[in-house]
């Protein structure tokens, strides 16, 4: 089957149920000729090959429904509806396959139900499980509202871009404005390591002056008690 866009699911699962309902009426055709015949081979091949494909289609729809229904291309409600859409398909596709193992001969009122579209059999799950919102609607009615639904739901996030866009703008602002304080910062930290630098420096200079003063202090008592006792010496006593 080939790969349709989101909006055409409907038109997808509705290709898919035309085709089980043309296997069920080949698994009927084979049931009604001879084993031992060259025909009953040839249209058994062919009912597994198109098994087959049902289950490859129905896999499809699944993947197809759980990507649009986690990008949010549909509403919550349209998806369950979906759901339970593929849910009978995948029921009938084991009726399908059971009948075809089984060789099960279903009588003409059997057959009228199985592929009757307006009965409970093939078909009837297109729109018995429709909602309100949804009956009596066409498959084109349906996209139109889906689109509706998604041009609002793009609207919104329009909305929600342009608010994360205007935040973005004053986070990088705040940043630039953060950096340029911080470049203040440093060149406050620069400026004081250089000023503690010098003031120890001029701290080391200090001692070192001190403790020559305390040195010279030293030798000038030594000088004034030597030329004491010099005087005491050179001058006669009376």
């Amino acid at each position: 089957m080939a790969s349709f866009g989101g909006d055409s699911w409907l038109t997808e699962h509705e290709a898919c149920l035309g085709s089980g309902q043309a296997i069920m009426e080949k698994i009927n055709q084979r049931d009604e000729l001879q084993r031992s015949g060259s025909n009953y081979s040839k249209i058994n091949a062919d009912i597994r090959l198109s098994l087959r494909r049902f289950s490859q289609d129905i896999q499809h729809l699944r993947q197809q429904l759980t990507k649009a229904s986690s990008q949010y291309h549909i509403t919550q409600r349209e998806a369950e509806r979906r759901q339970g859409l593929l849910d009978n398909l995948l029921a009938k596709d084991k009726i399908l396959n059971e009948a075809f193992k089984k060789d099960i001969t279903y009588t003409a009122p059997e057959r009228a139900s199985l592929l009757n579209s307006n009965t409970a059999g093939f078909g009837q799950d297109t729109w018995g499980m429709e909602s309100e919102e949804t009956k009596g609607m066409s498959i084109d009615d349906i996209r139109q509202q889906q689109q509706l639904v998604i041009q609002d739901q793009d609207k919104n996030l329009d909305v929600l871009a342009s608010v994360v866009a205007r935040q973005k703008q004053m986070g990088e602002t705040i940043g630039d404005e953060l950096e340029q304080h911080n470049e203040i910062i440093d060149d406050l930290t620069r400026n004081v390591h250089r000023t503690d630098d010098r003031i120890h420096r001029e701290t080391k200079h200090i001692r070192k002056v001190g403790e020559k003063a305390k040195d010279w202090a030293f030798y000038v008592i030594i000088i004034v008690l030597l030329i004491a006792i010099v005087v005491i010496v050179a001058v006669p006593a009376p």
